[in-house]
C-alpha cells in the first residue's frame, strides 16, 4: 500500500501549481482514450505471455486510474478512497459464498449469482434491458460477444452449434446477394450480420474472437514481413514483385521454411 500512496502523491504533485504543465492541463476527456490504449497493451502482453511487459503495462493502466481519481478529487466529484471502498464493497456483495453463508456448486453457479446480485446494485436496478450495461464504446467484436452471452443467459440462444453454422452459411449467401445488388448499405448490413454470426460461433467454441483475430493479424504481419524482406534482399520494391512471387514466399513462410 505504501507504493500506491507514493504513486498518488506523485500524481498530485504533477497536477499541483509548479508541477508538470502537461499533466496539469489534462481532463477526463483529454486522456479518455489513454485508458483504452493502455488496457489493450496489457491485453497484448497477456496474449503473448510476456510477464515483464505485463508488469509494466499494468502499471500504465493503474496510472490512468490514479490520474482520473486525482482529477475527480480536485473537482470534488469523488475520492480514490471512495473508488477503492466501492470496489471492496462490490466484491464482498457479489461473493456471498465467500464472505457470507451462501454456498455454490461450481463456477457456473457463481457466474449466475454474480449477475443476479449485480442487477440489484445501485445504478443497475433501473436498467430496462440486460444489454444496457454493455458499453457501446467497446470494440465491436467484444460488444457482440457480450450481447450474445447476456441474451444466452436468459435462454435466447441456439440449442447447439449446428444452428450457428447454418446461420453463418445463410448470412454468407445473403452477403453474396447484396454484393450482386451493388447496394453499399445492403453490403454493410449483411457483412455485419455475417461477422456477428462468426462471433456467435466463437462463443460456442469458447474462443475469444478478439484474441483469434489478433493471432491471425500477427501471422499476417510475420508472413508479409518475409515478402518485404525478400524484396529488400533482391534490391527491389514489393510492388515490383508479381503476385505469384509474393504468394510463393508467403506459402514458404506459412510452412515454416
Amino acid at each position: 500500500m505504501h507504493e500506491f500512496e507514493r504513486l498518488v502523491a506523485i500524481m498530485r504533485q504533477l497536477r499541483a501549481p509548479g508541477g508538470c504543465p502537461w499533466d496539469a492541463e489534462q481532463t477526463h476527456h483529454s486522456i479518455a482514450n489513454n485508458l483504452i490504449e493502455e488496457a489493450f497493451e496489457a491485453h497484448e502482453a497477456i496474449l503473448t505471455d510476456d510477464m515483464g511487459h505485463l508488469c509494466e503495462e499494468l502499471g500504465d493502466v493503474l496510472l490512468q486510474v490514479v490520474f482520473h481519481g486525482v482529477m475527480a478529487e480536485e473537482a470534488g466529484s469523488f475520492t480514490l478512497d471512495e473508488v477503492i471502498g466501492g470496489l471492496s464493497a462490490k466484491l464482498i456483495h457479489r461473493h456471498p459464498h465467500v464472505f457470507a453463508e451462501a454456498s455454490v456448486k461450481d463456477a457456473a453457479e457463481v457466474t449466475r449469482n454474480w449477475e443476479q446480485l449485480k442487477s440489484t446494485e445501485k445504478g443497475k436496478a433501473a436498467r430496462q434491458s440486460i444489454l444496457d450495461g454493455i458499453p457501446s464504446a467497446l470494440p465491436a467484436l467484444y460488444q457482440a460477444r457480450k450481447m450474445q452471452t447476456a441474451a444466452a443467459r436468459v435462454g435466447f440462444d441456439w440449442p447447439d452449434m449446428g444452428g450457428v453454422v447454418d446461420k453463418i452459411n445463410e448470412e454468407a449467401a445473403e452477403l453474396k446477394e447484396a454484393v450482386s445488388s451493388g447496394s453499399r448499405d445492403a453490403i454493410e448490413d449483411e457483412l455485419g450480420d455475417l461477422l456477428f454470426s462468426l462471433v456467435n460461433l466463437s462463443r460456442f467454441l469458447d474462443v475469444d474472437p478478439e484474441a483469434a483475430l489478433k493471432r491471425t493479424n500477427r501471422k499476417f504481419r510475420e508472413r508479409f514481413g518475409r515478402v518485404e524482406q525478400d524484396a529488400r534482399e533482391r534490391g527491389i520494391n514489393v510492388d515490383e514483385m508479381s503476385l505469384a512471387e509474393m504468394d510463393a514466399i508467403w506459402e514458404a513462410a506459412k510452412r515454416g521454411l
